[in-house]
């Protein structure tokens, strides 16, 4: 019997105002199913909503329709104060490694934090915890007594790797957590991730645009569009061949991941959230789209075990 996910989301909806006074929906009428103990990659365009979907799933910004249930309960819409007790299990590692931490505080002190008001710790044993954990990201414990100034980018984001872990959560959001470091230093981190995820049994939504990245960490990628997710299914399938159209051009765009594939070129800008186009939201790009694409919009739906699709006419095999 599979075990029910850790988080499913049915239905979600995240809007803001736009500049014009409009509503931009950022993620849009979405469904999705993390495993508990699995990393799920999110891939997909600057701006097509990845960042917004992992902080509407910690209820960082709060969902304009839909559910999200966390271990069977409906978290959607639970008061701050009811959502307090849950915020020890979910944690998010942010992009940024120099503006995600409190320029005043010694490092041991922001480490501490979440596992102080999130799980209730005495001194005593948050210290020991921050120790324990400034160790294992390779900083040393002797670290929680500097400044964050005193660090470079890479080891920041160590220091903010170690404050999400700091109370033993289940579920982590990390939300392009390389791509503002050097490529030089990059693979360190995201093996520390690995390691550290496999070490404290974590599940982790694993946002980011380096699809290379995503092949070294992920065990499911799931792929965003306009706010929507367009494909769902495991890594090995989606590096060996895409179904969706979109997923097939964001990996020929990757020389070293491209293989035997055609480069395929996108034509267009993406459609304005604002006012996405009528049908499927990809054809206005889509070199396979036909008449229907342009009127009927196609519901994710699994094309094969293991493998959903948010397409008419999923590609049939390698491309």
């Amino acid at each position: 019997m599979t075990a029910p996910p850790l988080l499913q989301v049915e239905g979600l909806s995240v809007e803001f105002r736009g500049r014009a006074g409009g509503t931009v929906r950022a993620v849009s009428d979405l469904d999705l199913e993390v495993r508990e103990g699995e990393t799920l990659g999110l891939v997909g365009e600057s701006g097509c909503g990845k960042s917004t979907l992992g902080r509407a799933l910690l209820r960082a910004v709060d969902p304009a329709a839909g559910r999200i249930h966390y271990l069977g309960r409906d978290i959607t819409r639970l008061t701050p104060g009811r959502m307090r007790s849950l915020r020890g299990d979910l944690q998010m590692i942010f992009q940024d490694p120099f503006g995600s931490l409190n320029p005043r505080r010694r490092v041991a002190d922001i480490v501490a934090e979440p596992l102080l008001r999130a799980r209730g710790a005495s001194r005593a044993e948050a210290a020991r915890r921050v120790a324990d954990l400034l160790d294992r990201v390779g900083l040393g414990r002797e670290a929680g007594a500097r400044m964050p100034h005193e660090f470079s980018g890479g080891q920041r984001q160590r220091i903010g790797i170690a404050r999400a872990l700091a109370p033993s959560p289940r579920f982590v959001v990390a939300d392009e957590p390389v791509s503002a470091l050097d490529v030089s230093i990059q693979a360190q981190v995201v093996n520390l991730m690995a390691e550290l995820i496999r070490d404290e049994g974590l599940t982790l939504l694993f946002i980011s645009h380096d699809l290379g990245v995503v092949r070294h960490i992920a065990d499911r990628v799931a792929v965003m569009y306009l706010g929507q997710i367009i494909e769902v299914v495991a890594r090995e399938d989606f590096f060996a061949a895409p179904a969706h159209p979109y997923s097939a051009a964001l990996l020929s765009a990757v020389p070293t991941l491209r293989r035997t594939r055609e480069r395929i070129v996108l034509t267009g800008e993406p459609p304005d959230p604002a006012d996405p186009p009528t049908g499927c939201r990809f054809h206005t790009r889509c070199r396979h789209a036909t008449d229907r694409c342009r009127a009927e919009e196609p519901v994710l739906r699994e094309v094969s075990a293991g493998r959903s699709v948010r397409c008419h006419f999923p590609l049939p095999g390698p491309v």
